[in-house]
This record gives C-alpha cells, sequence and structure tokens, in this order.
C-alpha cells in the first residue's frame, strides 16, 4: 500500500479540466445551478441553504426542475425563503421541463430515485425471500444491481439533454448507485460528469469527535468505488492514524469486547466506545487485512460475501442495523414535516452549511482556491491496480481548472481484487442497462459477491422476479 501524487494533467482519455466559468460566462452573468430532483424533500433544502450561503454564487440563479410537479411549489416557496434569509440575491425558478431547466445551466445537481420507495421496496423484499437481506440495497448487491438498471438509462437522457442546452456545464451526481450511474454518463455522452458522496466526510468527522481533533486534524486517502473507498493513508496531526485506532479499540477492551451481548450499556455519544462500536466491521478489517473503507459499516458489508449471513444474525454481530423501507418512509414524513414547518415559521429555517460536497466544490471551481475532496471519477492513472477508465472514488483537487486525482495509490489485497471484482460487476451492469440485455443483467448479478453467493439456479430466479416486479420503469428490456 502506498500513495503517490498524481501529475497535474493526469493520464487516461478523459481530462476533467475546465476554463473558469465566469471566464467562459463573463464578469455580469450570474452562475445558474440547476437541481434535476430539485423537489426532493431530503436533499433540496440542505442544497439551497448550501448554494445561497456560498458568497462565490452570491447573485445566483438556481433553478429546481422535477418530474412530479407536486412539491415544487413548496420547494421554490423554501427557497425565496432561505434567499432572503442568507442575503443571497439569487433568482429562482421552477419547472418540469428537464430541457427548459438545463439551458445555461453551468453546473446540475441530479438527485433523484426512479420508481421511489415502490421500486425499492422490491430491490429489499425479493433477495430477502431468496435468502439475501440487505443493510441498504442501494449500491451494490441484488438491490444496487437492480436499481441501477433503472437509474442508468435516466441519468444518460439527462446528461444527453445536457449536451444539447448546456454542454460545457458539470453534472454533478448525488444518485445512488452512484459509480453505475457516473460511468453511464462518462461513457455514453463528452459531459463532465463526477459523483460526490458524505461517506468519506463522515467519517473522518466521526473520527475526529472521537479523538478530541479538529476536523482538518485528519487526512485522509483512499481508492476504491464509491461506498468502498479503501484507505490507502490515515494522517491524525502528523501521525500513522491506523496506530492511532489500533490504540484506540485496545483503550475500549480490545475487538472482542465490541460484540453486542444482552444488557450492554449504551456508550457516551460520540465517545471512542461509541465510535469503536459503530465501526466493528471497519476494525476487524483494519485488524485482518491493515486497512478497511472509509463509509459506513452498513454499505461495507454490502461489498463482501461474509458480514451479511444467517450467522452474523445479517449483521447484528457486528452492531450494523438493517434500513427497512418503513424506516425510510419515516423519514421522508419528518423530511416533508420540515419543510412544512419552515414555510410556516414554526421552526428555524436551514440555514447552516451541510457539509454536502456540491457547493464548496463549486466555490473552489469558481474563485480558482484549491478545494481538496473524495470524487468518484474515471481512473486516469489514480489507481494503476484496476482498469482504466472504470470510475472511482478518490481524493481531488479542485480549483479553477476542473477536477483532477490527487494521488496515485495501489490498494493491498484482499482489497484490490475486491474492488476489482465490483469493478467487473458494475461495467456488467452498465453495459446491460444501455443494452437492454438480460443475459448481461444475470451475468451482473451472478458476479456481485452479494447477490450471486448462492445457487445458481436461485439467482437466476431472484434476477427474474426483480425485474418482473420493477419492469414499468425498464422499458429497455420489455
Amino acid at each position: 500500500m502506498w500513495r503517490g501524487v498524481l501529475p497535474k494533467n493526469g493520464r487516461g482519455r478523459r481530462q476533467y479540466t475546465d476554463i473558469n466559468v465566469r471566464e467562459r460566462k463573463g464578469c455580469c452573468v450570474s452562475t445558474q445551478v440547476t437541481i434535476i430532483g430539485g423537489g426532493s424533500y431530503q436533499w433540496a433544502p440542505e442544497l439551497m441553504a448550501d448554494l445561497f450561503g456560498t458568497p462565490a454564487l452570491a447573485g445566483m440563479h438556481l433553478v429546481l426542475e422535477d418530474v412530479d410537479p407536486a412539491p415544487l411549489p413548496k420547494m421554490e416557496a423554501l427557497a425565496h425563503k432561505v434567499n432572503g434569509a442568507l442575503g443571497a440575491k439569487a433568482t429562482i425558478a421552477s419547472t418540469t421541463d428537464q430541457k427548459a431547466a438545463l439551458e445555461g445551466a453551468d453546473f446540475v445537481i441530479v438527485c433523484i430515485s426512479t420508481g421511489g420507495f415502490r421500486s425499492m421496496a422490491v430491490d429489499l423484499d425479493v433477495p430477502a425471500a431468496h435468502g439475501i437481506t440487505q443493510t441498504v440495497g442501494d449500491s451494490v448487491g441484488p438491490g444496487g444491481i437492480n436499481r441501477a438498471l433503472r437509474n442508468i438509462p435516466v441519468l444518460v437522457g439527462i446528461a444527453k439533454d445536457m449536451e444539447e442546452m448546456c454542454p460545457d456545464a458539470w453534472l454533478f451526481n448525488i444518485t445512488n448507485p452512484m459509480t453505475t450511474l457516473t460511468r453511464s454518463v462518462c461513457r455514453e455522452t463528452g459531459i463532465k460528469a463526477v459523483g460526490l458522496c458524505h461517506e468519506v466526510g463522515n467519517f473522518t468527522m466521526d473520527l475526529a469527535i472521537a479523538l478530541g481533533k479538529p476536523w482538518d486534524a485528519i487526512t485522509p486517502s483512499v481508492t476504491g468505488v464509491n461506498h468502498f473507498p479503501v484507505l490507502t493513508s490515515l494522517d491524525v496531526d502528523g501521525d500513522n492514524g491506523f496506530d492511532i485506532i489500533r490504540d484506540l479499540v485496545d483503550e475500549v477492551g480490545g475487538l472482542a469486547s465490541l460484540a453486542p451481548y444482552p444488557g450492554r450499556p449504551e456508550a457516551e455519544a460520540f465517545s471512542k466506545l461509541n465510535f469503536a462500536q459503530r465501526h466493528v466491521l471497519k476494525l476487524i478489517m483494519l485488524d485482518r487485512w491493515g486497512t478497511f473503507p472509509a463509509a459506513g459499516d452498513r454499505h461495507i458489508a454490502e461489498f463482501v460475501s461474509f458480514a451479511l449471513t444467517p450467522e452474523s444474525e445479517w449483521g447484528a454481530a457486528y452492531n450494523i442495523g438493517l434500513s427497512p423501507i418503513t424506516v425510510r418512509e419515516r423519514h421522508q414524513a419528518e423530511y416533508v414535516a420540515d419543510v412544512d414547518a419552515w414555510l410556516a415559521g414554526t421552526k428555524d429555517l436551514q440555514t447552516w452549511q451541510s457539509g454536502e460536497l456540491p457547493s464548496p466544490m463549486i466555490a473552489a471551481m469558481l474563485t480558482g482556491e484549491p478545494f481538496e475532496a473524495p470524487v468518484n471519477i474515471p481512473n486516469a492513472g489514480q489507481a494503476p491496480g484496476l482498469p482504466a477508465d472504470v470510475v472511482l472514488e478518490s481524493i481531488c483537487v479542485i480549483d479553477g481548472d476542473g477536477i483532477r486525482g490527487r494521488d496515485v495509490s495501489v490498494l493491498p489485497e484482499p482489497f484490490n481484487e475486491i474492488v476489482r471484482r465490483h469493478t467487473a460487476t458494475q461495467e456488467l451492469t452498465v453495459e446491460a442497462a444501455l443494452k437492454g440485455d438480460r443475459a448481461l443483467a444475470a451475468e451482473a448479478f451472478a458476479l456481485d459477491p452479494l447477490a450471486g453467493r448462492g445457487d445458481l439456479r436461485q439467482t437466476d430466479a431472484m434476477v427474474e422476479e426483480l425485474m418482473a416486479g420493477t419492469a414499468e420503469w425498464l422499458p429497455q428490456f420489455a
């Protein structure tokens, strides 16, 4: 495992460079940000607060687009309230016309969910009936693959509309499964597309709090795919972060003490013990293989065949909880209630920065002030042990020149092989979704470590049921 620095111009077919947006448009023209999925109760309020709270975006134009017209009046009204509270002097519009929303855009943020909870319920329920319980079901495994099959054509359609309406714009994808969706756009269009996820940032912030350090004391380097970005180095105030975490585990009683048991007292929130209990699967990987992915354990568990098993009580032995549809529906109801309360004035507006990546990245591009963040981009040399052009998550530099990988990292085994297998599965998934090829889709399910770990005939039956249950969102397979 080692890390070097990628030359500024990088290597490979796709170069993520751009002239400064303000240069391209002229100093008197406001920056336009379009949110596709702008009716999202989860994402739109956070994104608009981030955008309007970014000084470099003062006077911006925000366009909220959604295929569902119902939430748009509330979201536009909320945007006006947040705009006024932050003094952003923005202009705001909403529409259900995707091409109209994209016209003139400099940055397009995509946060959609094709099929919503109805399709997600199929993604979880059908595999469970075939003996595969998933913690999330939105990245890999049977749920992640099925979700990709219905979302990939939609993302490519958005990017093709961008080629017509705003060919110089950046596409920031925050929709899952992030890797396959970003890869499909990069493969099929000339749009500059990247995937943005908060998992690495959440982990480093979590570690900083547990250690009593400021957030910028933690400096990671990662290579992998989204929701499985493996740490290739971890610096904590100049010291080896892996050794510090090992010491933390010893301090709280060792790995064996972290397993759940009846009557176990609840650890103090954000304490070292609480940190260790919430990251057991990572800590086991650190103990065995010397590092771990910097994402939530509920995501990591779906990338391997050995975590979500009857013997582990579907992850409970690692303190991993499940995210059934009922929980997601409850969260959605909370998001709706928040928007209603903000509009009614019965709850303080969210005007703080959420920590999501689109706004600081846009600011870096507009001002030229470098910003470093984990970004999902095509492999142009940042991971020489993995295939070229597959989409990988790594630390990137964002500035007025665009986005480029910061590091060159080689993954240790077995992580390199785990990631390689997922990139192969994801390439099959993209090809199947774009061609509407059921045989290729079946190959992807069979190759995936979670989806394909049983009898092949059982896997085939599961695939047929998944695709039948979501057929209305899979027209390319009709």
